[in-house]
């Protein structure tokens, strides 16, 4: 609706030429002039026809490798690169894009991976132990021309 009403500023407004109103906006004179001679108010439709993608049949296939790439971890999920060569081997004659698109699209819709949930560890007294060590520089302390470091262990039981 925004590049309508400019259309139709420029023409009725500013007494721009059809011409002129094709190179501002980058619309043909044809769309311009049905746009101009269409009642005010009503929004140009575009048909666009509905049909049957190359990747429809297989679908199904591809949501469930999807699925099951979910539950996988991430390192040996498969990327779409290597779906693509799965469903050629099963006589998807479609190219790269169409795949990648539709798992775009799967992923928008929810289809996403499967997150885990934090589970806090909790221990009986005496039960566990946890141990952590670090290394600390020291600078200014010096033993035989070289800089100091400690390394220190720590634990606690649980």
């Amino acid at each position: 609706m925004n590049l309508l009403g400019k259309v139709r500023r420029l023409y009725y407004r500013e007494g721009l030429a059809l011409s002129e109103i094709e190179r501002r906006t980058g619309l043909t004179r044809k769309t311009i002039r049905k746009w101009l001679k269409a009642p005010e108010g009503v929004e140009p439709k575009y048909r666009r026809k509905v049909g049957d993608t190359k990747i429809a049949p297989y679908a199904a296939q591809l949501v469930k490798m999807l699925e099951t790439d979910a539950r996988r971890p991430q390192r040996d999920r498969r990327t779409a690169l290597k779906l693509f060569a799965q469903l050629q081997t099963q006589g998807f004659d479609g190219n790269y894009s169409r795949v990648t698109e539709f798992i775009r699209r799967w992923k928008a819709e929810g289809g996403a991976s499967v997150t885990k949930a934090f589970v806090p560890l909790q221990f009986e007294p005496g039960e566990a132990h946890q141990f952590d060590w670090s290394e600390e520089h020291l600078p200014g302390v010096n033993y035989l021309g070289r800089s100091t470091s400690i390394i220190l262990a720590g634990g606690s039981e649980a």
